[in-house]
């Protein structure tokens, strides 16, 4: 084959090429190629391409706390080369995921590599089927730049927090650990209860219980348990209650108190197999009261159907 025949074969392919789909993932790039056809060059960007700068704060607090990206040392080989490719390509495709970081990572691409508006497309897909690609080649639509904001905003509230916290729990805690906003809020929750914990003071309560005789239905005396609904505080306050139920006729009342102290001990963390046990428990009951108020409904329905034919009748009549 002729050096001649070798570099037109090469200039078709590359103006058959008028398409580049940047897709977050490299496991999707040649499946979403295979469906798009020659015309198409499926490329990943393997997430996302810039990042805030390790070492450095890099949040302009006094600036509208403006971001400083850069491109990590094991990107840039890959920007070059989608670089090359875009500048090639008549229309640039961002195929990023539906959501924050996948608006983010598009709009990044969009910013590094020096896209065009004119040229540029953004594109969304929830399966990797050929019907849903070409669904979406057939709606393209504009970068978002409302997601792109809420997660340059999450990442930044990320930097803030964790530049200051993390080196703390590198000399408190261990090495090589990271804190952020998340982490940041559970700590102070914790913190928050265990200051609680400690400062709490135990106080004494006494409980009023009472066993009642009261006639039932047949006229027979059945006792009721009954129980006061709130605490009284001091043990006189007590005494004095006794005393009151005593001279109103209650018997039992003046030599009825005791003292002790309960602790209730705090709740074991939920388990996966303890939530299936429990659900195996309750399930039925749920299902059987459910099938009761079916019955209900429909013996009702069944009521309502009966007189309303003996209310037609007497009208007929």
């Amino acid at each position: 084959m002729s050096p001649n025949i070798v570099v037109q074969a090469i200039i078709k392919e590359r103006i058959m090429q008028k398409n580049l789909v940047i897709v977050e993932s490299p496991a999707k790039a040649k499946t979403i190629e295979k469906f798009l056809g020659k015309d198409f060059k499926v490329l990943s960007s393997y997430g996302h391409i810039r990042d805030l700068k390790k070492k450095d704060f890099s949040i302009d607090v006094n600036n509208d706390f403006k971001p400083s990206y850069e491109i990590p040392a094991d990107k840039k080989a890959l920007v070059s080369t989608l670089k090359t490719e875009a500048k090639e390509a008549e229309t640039v495709w961002l195929a990023s995921d539906e959501d924050r970081e996948g608006e983010a990572i598009a709009w990044h691409l969009y910013e590094v590599l020096k896209l065009k508006p004119e040229n540029t497309k953004r594109i969304v897909f929830h399966e990797i089927t050929k019907s849903a690609i070409l669904k979406a080649i057939e709606q393209p639509r504009d970068i978002d730049i409302n997601l792109v904001n809420a997660q340059q905003a999450r990442r930044i509230l990320d930097r803030i927090v964790g530049f200051e916290l993390s080196p703390v729990l590198w000399r408190k805690v261990k090495p090589a650990l990271s804190a952020g906003r998340v982490q940041s809020v559970a700590v102070r929750l914790i913190v928050e209860r265990e200051r609680e914990i400690h400062a709490f003071k135990s106080e004494a309560a006494y409980r009023v219980t009472a066993v009642f005789l009261v006639p039932d239905t047949d006229g027979k005396l059945v006792e009721m348990k009954a129980e006061l609904a709130h605490r009284i505080k001091t043990k006189k306050e007590a005494e004095a209650f006794l005393n009151a139920g005593g001279a109103a006729g209650c018997r039992g009342l003046p030599g009825g108190m005791s003292t002790g102290t309960t602790c209730q001990s705090r709740k074991r963390p939920g388990t996966a197999s303890g939530f299936d046990a429990k659900s195996g428990r309750n399930l039925p009951k749920i299902c059987a009261q459910a099938e009761e108020k079916v019955k209900c409904v429909h013996f009702c329905h069944i009521c309502m159907f009966n007189c309303t034919k003996i209310l037609h009748k007497k009208l007929a009549i």
